[in-house]
């Protein structure tokens, strides 16, 4: 039993390493001050490829996915606008800034007059999508990435990537519109 133990544990270790080797293909951080590893372009294009449901050659905007792989998880704060916290707006402001270099409102409501009106069949990457998920007016606002996928900052799971799909997503999606 001794021995069985100990292979599966050995099995199990070695599996893990292997996985986590294979997923974490790092390079030299450009900046030199900096001790956190980047991943390298090739395994954030296929990262981002698996979890949108395109193919690598889709993932054009690389400093897009690293803004958002670097932003991922990070927990939800009404009015946040760091990595300690964030909400909906102040990362949509944020990703503008970083990915864009365009200043835009960190308010929702604000956020729906700075956009030309699109229809949800005209969305591209960048756009925005707006949800009334408090049931009285636009209080969500989210990135478009690419099929029917986009990043927001969720009260429940922070920031992350969801699909305008999901049954949520599909009752209170409102508009979309286009940063001017």
């Amino acid at each position: 039993m001794k021995t069985l133990y100990k292979y599966i544990l050995a099995s199990t270790l070695l599996f893990n390493m292997l996985s986590c080797k294979h997923q974490q293909t790092v390079t030299k951080s450009k900046d030199p001050s900096s001790t956190k590893p980047e991943k390298t372009s090739n395994s954030l294009k296929k990262q981002y490829a698996i979890k949108l449901g395109v193919n690598e050659s889709d993932i054009k905007n690389e400093t897009l996915y690293q803004f958002i792989n670097e932003w991922q998880g990070v927990p939800y704060k009404y009015a946040g606008k760091d990595k300690a916290g964030i909400d909906c707006s102040g990362l949509t402001s944020t990703l503008y800034l970083k990915v864009y270099n365009k200043t835009i409102s960190s308010n929702t409501k604000a956020l729906v007059g700075e956009v030309k009106k699109i229809s949800e069949s005209d969305l591209k990457e960048g756009d925005l999508v707006f949800f009334n998920t408090n049931g009285k007016s636009i209080s969500h606002v989210g990135v478009y990435l690419q099929n029917h996928k986009f990043v927001h900052a969720s009260t429940k799971k922070g920031v992350m990537i969801s699909d305008m799909n999901e049954p949520y997503f599909k009752q209170t999606y409102v508009s979309s519109g286009r940063v001017k």
